[in-house]
């Protein structure tokens, strides 16, 4: 546990300078999200994994003087990136805390929505996050939450990894690992929400597009964002590292337009409720 926190806590100054290009890329998966979880005035909402906070702080304008955004990330350098944040937007009704979505320290049925963007796949135990998130909503409390499909319909972030396995710098994942395409199954998912005591879910496509200027933004970008990946690159030679380079970008040849580079992915937004 104490690695994985460490490796975030190493990127979360990545997300926070990159934050207005990943909004850029994804925001109608966050509105999609807020307008599902519906959030109603005066309610108190919990935002797990919330990064740099983009997609709570639509929830909290919706939520007026009187409603309550608790912004909590496992990260604390991502916690200092959201507060910074909502001091910009000039948000007054928000609550930041260091959260394990594992053991979330809030009593029994004391929030009536949560929400989560691309988080439960990264957890080490998924089943248990969501365990703990029925345990703190109220009965008739909604979750909406965001995946990633499938692995080979995200080249976006899967490139980098398939180039690396067939270089032979690493072997194949293990099939359960935290990871942004491990919960790609979507029986899987409907199976980890009804064990979790919630109601069927809905399950919903979105698809978006990864926008660069170039392979160098593109390079950068991923290098910023991604601490798996920058603890892979700092195993490799020099050598090593300029062939997955290489490898990668002839991987992604076949998405340079006139504009730059637009490589499609595809999220998953899952919405369900506590009976």
């Amino acid at each position: 546990m104490s690695d994985q926190l460490g490796l975030w806590e190493s990127v979360a100054s990545g997300w926070e300078r990159r934050r207005a290009f990943v909004w850029g890329v994804s925001h109608e998966v966050g509105e999609r999200l807020v307008d599902a979880l519906d959030p109603q005035p005066g309610e108190t909402i919990l935002e797990l994994a919330c990064g740099p906070g983009d997609t709570g702080f639509m929830a909290a304008a919706r939520l007026g003087p009187a409603g309550r955004l608790i912004s909590t990330d496992f990260s604390a350098e991502m916690v200092g990136a959201a507060e910074r944040r909502a001091l910009e937007l000039g948000l007054g009704n928000v609550e930041h805390r260091i959260v394990d979505a594992q053991a979330i320290g809030l009593p029994d049925s004391s929030v009536d929505r949560v929400v989560c963007r691309w988080g439960y796949m990264l957890m080490p135990d998924p089943a248990r996050a969501l365990g703990e998130t029925w345990r703190v909503l109220r009965p008739g409390g909604r979750l909406a939450f965001s995946i990633w499909a499938e692995a080979r319909a995200n080249p976006w972030g899967s490139a980098i990894w398939r180039a690396a396995i067939e270089l032979g710098f690493i072997g194949p994942p293990e099939p359960d690992a935290p990871g942004p395409f491990r919960l790609g199954d979507v029986d899987r998912v409907h199976a980890l929400v009804a064990g979790a005591g919630f109601e069927p879910a809905e399950v919903t496509d979105v698809p978006v597009a990864w926008r660069y200027a170039d392979f160098t933004e593109y390079w950068a970008v991923s290098r910023d964002l991604s601490s798996s990946l920058n603890a892979l690159l700092q195993q490799l030679t020099a050598q090593e590292f300029a062939q997955a380079q290489e490898r990668v970008e002839t991987m992604l040849a076949p998405y340079v337009t006139a504009a730059g580079l637009e490589i499609p992915g595809l999220t998953r937004n899952v919405l369900t409720h506590k009976s």
